[in-house]
Order: structure tokens, then C-alpha cells, then sequence
């Protein structure tokens, strides 16, 4: 914490007004957007990519922060966000699917994640594993298949650079050896959460096939259509209403 404010420095947040289940996602638009669910929504904090806001979900408190864009940056959210006394993650943020016959707008619930991300290798060695918490990935289901939203199970890749450039992305090593999805943040996520004792897991949103649509250099990349829109707001339901769940089991 600060010293002189008692706030997170980077977050600047209240660890007073943090609770211990968070929503994370990338996009400040997206927090605010997740924090519409919540009754009482008001925001905490904001600096930089860094919005956080409070509020509850059918009694339940729990928060929404934003974490911008790539894994070390996240990190900083991550790290404030233990030490200000959360313990349960889930990460609701866009992926782009690495296999044929996944959709946009569909759903993936990560199983594990590759450590492609360049920053967690620096916190441990990369032998140590990116995966989830399985209790909080049941509760994901299980909310998925009450809402008869069906979900994409399976391996994620999570890579450091987005725009390919002069080398073949890394995420191609996988397809042909489980991996379903890439993003930027869930490995970290993974690795920041068992280093410290925390539960996390991750729900992700298709914005684009990177197999099927044959684009390389991502030229026609469009993440803002309609109907990636609402697959986005289906993993936003899901979410919170697990962190609804995790909220009231802790």
C-alpha cells in the first residue's frame, strides 16, 4: 500500500473497499459494462487502465477491475489485488480461437494455459504450471449450462505479442496438440493466483478464428461486431453470477 494515502499505489484503491471475489477483465469499458449486473455499482478506483468498481450480485459483494492489455501490466492488477485481500479471480476477457469449427461469439472455459506470456517466467520457473482452480471452473459450467450456454472446454494459449510480425506467433506450436484458444493474460493470472494462494479462473469470448479465417498479417480484424457482442455478454453473465457463487461459499 501507499504510505501516505493507504491506497494500492497503481490501483489506487481502498483495501477496505475491495472484497475477496474479483472479476477481471481487460477493457475498462468492459468492467463498467460487467458492473451494470451488480446492484449498488459504484466505482472505487481509477488510474491509468486500472478501473475498479464495487457492487452486488444477489446479496453478494464482489468487484470489477480492469487490467488493460498484455500480462505485465495484469500483473500489477493481480498482485494489488492479493495483497488488498482478494483470493478468488475470474478472468472474463476475448480470446481468438486457434481450432476449426469454434465460432465467434462462442465460449471457452480454460483447462489450463501455456506460458507463452513472457512475464510469469520471470516470478517462477516455467516448469510450474498455469492452471485453474477446479471448483471455480465447475461453478463456471455450471452456470454456463443453466443458462443453456454451451462452452468450449480446453487448453488456452497465452502469448505475449498480439500484431504478428516477421516471426510465425507461438500460439502455432499447440494447435495440433490440444490448444483451443489464445489471449494475452490468463497464464500469469493462473501463476500470480497458486503462487500466492489464490483460486482463479478464466471465461473467454471468441472475436475471431485465427485458423479458418486465413487473415496472417490480422488486417480485417474486428473485435466489435454484433455478434461477438453477445457472446461477450454471455460470458458476463456467467461470470458474475459465479462470483455470486464463490462470494457466498467463502
Amino acid at each position: 500500500m501507499s504510505k501516505s494515502s493507504g491506497l494500492l499505489p497503481t490501483l489506487l484503491v481502498d483495501p477496505e473497499e475491495l472484497t475477496s471475489v474479483a472479476i477481471v477483465v481487460g477493457d475498462p469499458k468492459r468492467a463498467r459494462d460487467a458492473a451494470t449486473r451488480l446492484s449498488d455499482a459504484r466505482e472505487i478506483g481509477s488510474n491509468r487502465e486500472y478501473v475498479t468498481l464495487s457492487g452486488s450480485f444477489e446479496g453478494h459483494r464482489i468487484v470489477v477491475v480492469s487490467h488493460g492489455v498484455g500480462a505485465a501490466g495484469a500483473n500489477v492488477c493481480f498482485t494489488e489485488l492479493i495483497r488488498g485481500g482478494v483470493t478468488t479471480f475470474i478472468r472474463a476477457g476475448s480470446c481468438g480461437a486457434i481450432r476449426e469449427g469454434i465460432a465467434d461469439g462462442e465460449l471457452i472455459l480454460a483447462s489450463a494455459a501455456v506460458r507463452e506470456d513472457a512475464v510469469s517466467e520471470h516470478l517462477i520457473p516455467l516448469p510450474y504450471p498455469a492452471v485453474p482452480d477446479r471448483g471455480l471452473n465447475s461453478d463456471l459450467a455450471r452456470v454456463a449450462a443453466s443458462r443453456g450456454t454451451a462452452l468450449n472446454e480446453g487448453l488456452v494459449v497465452t502469448e505475449a505479442n498480439f500484431y504478428p510480425g516477421s516471426q510465425p506467433p507461438r500460439w502455432r506450436r499447440y494447435t495440433d496438440y490440444g490448444a483451443i484458444a489464445v489471449e494475452m493474460e490468463l497464464a500469469s493470472l493462473f501463476v500470480v493466483a497458486s503462487m500466492n494462494g489464490a483460486k482463479a479462473a478464466g471465461i473467454l469470448a471468441v472475436d475471431g478464428n485465427l485458423v479458418t479465417e486465413r487473415d496472417p498479417e490480422m488486417s480485417d480484424y474486428d473485435p466489435h461486431r454484433e455478434i461477438v457482442a453477445k457472446g461477450v455478454s454471455a460470458m458476463l453473465d456467467i461470470a458474475v453470477e459465479a462470483a455470486a457463487h464463490a462470494a457466498r461459499a467463502a
